[in-house]
């Protein structure tokens, strides 16, 4: 299993148009968030503080829009970076395993080069919509060498092809998983690293409450909203984001907006281990 790589900056690979460790269980059938309203709290509850009773992938602007009064009630210095930033939008028509396919490619290369071998490697197997396990488990190593897919990255596809094929994974599966699941089943995949696994589950499944906490931007981030004189280290994170939750995959878009922001309308981001 590969080590994730820490990160300055997002990713580069899934195109966000300007405009989590210990992660909490929210799929895609939206699961029920109980809230407790006391009638005789003081002072009153805000409405934007209140939680939605479902959450939802960040797939529309009234969920992102949800998100954002939220963070702005629960969090002031946080509220300060999102009026000064156009909204986040997180879009992705890729199926898990194209996804993932594509997550392995991008590993450690610049973005120009990995656009083109991965290019090559959907010529290889016929097109996007045949980026499938049973076609990426027919190509050889050589056949992916020469494609410019190095020798250890033909084995990790090899392998994310196989447990998809002898039903360990499935596009299905992956979408009901809660977070946790997902971040045990994905890791045990060579060549996939928590990092990676982070980003997944922001750019490509748009679940809400995800905290890379080992992404050295969003550390950085943290860092310079709260005033800290060092960078905070994982379990800080969990602390400090807290308040954050269960929309901390927001606040994570913001951190990167915090460290590197946007010289054009596009900013183009990837998922990289």
């Amino acid at each position: 299993m590969a080590t994730a790589i820490i990160s300055k900056n997002p990713p580069n690979f899934f195109k966000i148009p300007f405009r989590a460790r210990k992660a909490r269980k929210l799929s895609s059938k939206s699961p029920t968030v109980q809230v407790s309203v006391s009638v005789n709290e003081n002072p009153p509850l805000k409405l934007s503080s209140v939680l939605p009773q479902t959450l939802k992938p960040l797939t529309s602007k009234p969920e992102i829009e949800i998100a954002l009064n939220y963070l702005r009630s629960s969090d002031p210095l946080l509220a300060t970076l999102i009026d000064t930033h156009p909204p986040p939008e997180f879009k992705s028509d890729s199926l898990p395993f194209q996804s993932l396919s594509r997550s392995i490619i991008y590993q450690q290369l610049a973005y120009k080069a990995a656009n083109t071998i991965y290019t090559r490697f959907v010529t290889l197997c016929g097109g996007e919509s045949l980026v499938i396990p049973d076609s990426v488990s027919s190509l050889s190593a050589i056949q992916l060498r020469e494609a410019g897919v190095s020798g250890r990255k033909a084995s990790y596809l090899h392998d994310l092809a196989e447990k998809f094929r002898n039903g360990c994974l499935s596009d299905s599966s992956i979408l009901e998983m809660d977070d946790e699941s997902l971040l045990r089943m994905l890791t045990m995949v060579k060549g996939i690293g928590v990092w990676t696994v982070h980003m997944f589950m922001i750019f490509s499944l748009q679940r809400p409450d995800v905290l890379p906490v080992g992404d050295l931007g969003v550390r950085k981030g943290v860092q310079r909203l709260y005033g800290l004189k060092e960078v905070p280290r994982p379990l800080e994170m969990e602390k400090l984001c807290e308040k954050w939750k269960p929309y901390r995959t927001v606040g994570t878009w913001y951190m990167w907006r915090l460290m590197d922001p946007p010289k054009s309308n596009t900013h183009q981001i990837s998922s990289i281990t």
